[in-house]
Parts: structure tokens; sequence; C-alpha cells
């Protein structure tokens, strides 16, 4: 069993921007050579989250409306108050999500359904540079 961690830049918008890192993963893991095993994709930081759903335009704005809701963005938030930084609710948001999944991995692929990709939705409120860390753990 081999465990194998690689890095993914990704810049994004903010302001729950979700961001297709599906085929960045795919290459590392072919990079790897490796044909079974796990996954794991990870954001450092804690106004970020990664999940899988379908990359479309429709479910690109659903997310975002849908987090508004959640935890809006006009509410009072005391890490504001601690902070003053204006995003207590991005890390609300993110905490829903969590930081990270795993994904199996069989012959080199990995298992993800048709419509499935995998996403870093990033909810801070100014652009970002987000570090993924990728964890193979396979043979």
């Amino acid at each position: 069993m081999e465990v194998i961690t690689e890095h993914i830049k990704v810049s994004t918008k903010g302001n729950s921007e979700v961001v297709d890192i599906t085929e960045k993963v795919a290459a590392l893991l072919h990079q790897q050579k490796l044909k079974e095993g796990n996954v794991t994709i990870f954001v450092v930081g804690s106004t970020a989250s990664i999940t899988t759903t379908e990359f479309e335009p429709g479910l690109r704005k659903d997310i975002p409306e849908m987090f508004e809701r959640l935890a809006p963005s006009s509410s009072r938030y005391h890490h504001d108050d601690t902070w003053g930084d204006g995003n207590g609710h991005a890390h609300i948001r993110a905490s829903f999500l969590g930081p990270s999944i795993v994904v199996p991995f069989s012959e080199g692929k990995m298992l993800l359904g048709t419509w499935q990709q995998i996403v870093l939705i990033d909810f801070d409120t100014r652009t970002r540079h987000r570090d993924i860390v990728i964890q193979f753990m396979g043979k």
C-alpha cells in the first residue's frame, strides 16, 4: 500500500463560486500509476469546501442561492465581531459540507457517476488562492 500526497492550486473569486477540479484529480491519479485504492481531496482553510455535484450552469447558480438562504451574508455573525473580516457566513457555509471527500478508484479510474464531478466551493468574500491536498492510498 502506497500513500502519495500531491497539491493542486486553484484561484477563485469567492462568494460561493463552484469550481470543477475533477480532471485535475484524475490527471494526478493517472500520473501515480495506482490501480486500486482511495483518494482524499482536502481543501486547506475554513471558508471553502470539497464535495461532488453535477457541474452544470443551473446548479452553479442553485448552490450559491441555497447557501444564501441557509447562512445569509447579510446576517450578523459573532465571528465578524471577533475578527472584523465580514466572512462569518463563509465559515458557517463551509462547515455544512466540510473540507474533504474520499473517492474510491479501481483500474486506475475514480469511481464517480456519469454526472458526478468533484468541486471546490469557495465561500469567502474575496478572491483566494486555494491549496487542495490530494492524497492517494492504494496499490
